[in-house]
């Protein structure tokens, strides 16, 4: 926790420094993020190639539920689908509603050695808002990239700040992911299990999401950054003619980008890859049908079998002496012989 901590402080220092430094500015506002841009494209396509190359000979999906056998046994279609569309089936509701997070349970040593298992939902609901208030986020954004705005997104922004709370006006979409945000980083931090089993590549992303959504808050509700100069840079990126703006704009912008350009860079290496991996996995998108399908690994090479009349033939004599049963006798061979 302490050294992703520091690392993305660092970082923040790294981004407002640059960011307040006239010859610098270029590097970080223009450079640094079209690197990241191609690192994550590049990185996302290879990763995807590589999981799409590796061999999956047999089917091993996890299931949660009874699997297709005899006719009036009920099978659990969703849970352990049989079919490819009880398997699409499956695989939407893993995607857009987290089912076997939503399944989870948590297990817990009370009153001496009694062990409880209970329902975890809070996980689920975090999680579930963390996804889907940054994906409402993300696609605000492209208001950024966009001119004219297309009337969808103006839309989306009406609903997300529908409370109409302060000036400028509150979007609950980035609240609730930072409040998503803190709840997945306390609960890494306060469940004893969790954190001894947690490594610096899991604190990093965290860190370094809480640190990119606190510094939108601060630009958006605090520094309130002049927009209009912020949408002539990243038009700019966007159109391939990228250049500095001549209005200044605040550093924390540039920590805002910082964090951003960082994480386009490790997303492809580190476990927020999920976002791609979930649909190669074969623990997900394969059907449980192995009682019905004979599933064989073709990469196997031929194998060499060697009959039991063949072992005891080669070692007839010492079975016998060792006093084991033979088929043939030493004596009986002899005379076949």
């Amino acid at each position: 926790m302490f050294i992703s901590l520091v690392a993305v402080i660092v970082l923040g220092a790294i981004a407002w420094m640059g960011g307040a430094t006239p010859g610098l500015q270029y590097l970080f506002g223009i450079v640094l993020p079209m690197i990241a841009v191609v690192v994550f494209l590049a990185g996302f396509i290879w990763r995807i190639m590589d999981w799409a190359k590796s061999p999956v000979p047999f089917s091993i999906p996890t299931t949660g539920g009874q699997q297709r056998s005899l006719d009036w046994i009920k099978p659990a279609r969703l849970d352990s689908p049989y079919t490819k569309t009880g398997t699409v089936g499956r695989m939407l509701l893993e995607v857009l509603l987290f089912r076997s997070l939503f399944r989870n349970t948590k297990a817990e040593l009370r009153n001496g050695p009694r062990l409880v298992y209970w329902s975890s939902k809070w996980l689920w609901l975090f999680a579930l808002l963390f996804h889907y208030c940054f994906l409402v986020v993300f696609i605000r954004h492209f208001r950024f990239f966009l001119d004219p705005v297309p009337v969808a997104i103006g839309m989306m922004e009406t609903v997300d700040g529908i409370m109409q709370i302060g000036v400028p006006r509150l979007f609950m979409s980035g609240v609730i992911l930072f409040g998503a945000l803190l709840f997945l980083l306390m609960r890494r931090l306060c469940d004893q299990k969790l954190r001894y089993i947690s490594l610096p590549n899991d604190y990093f992303p965290l860190l370094l999401l809480i640190g990119l959504v606190g510094s939108g808050l601060c630009l958006r509700y605090i520094g309130k950054a002049d927009i209009a100069t912020i949408k002539e840079m990243t038009m700019g990126i966007a159109t391939l003619s990228p250049h500095i703006p001549a209005l200044p704009i605040s550093p924390l912008f540039y920590v805002h980008l910082g964090f951003l350009s960082t994480l386009l860079i490790v997303f492809p290496f580190s476990k927020l890859m999920h976002m791609g991996g979930i649909f190669l996995s074969p623990t997900r998108n394969l059907p449980n049908n192995t009682r019905a399908v004979h599933h064989t690994n073709p990469w196997n090479p031929p194998k060499t079998y060697r009959t039991y009349a063949e072992y005891e033939n080669d070692f007839r004599d010492l079975m016998d002496e060792a006093g084991l049963p033979l088929e043939i006798t030493p004596e009986q061979a002899a005379a076949k012989e």
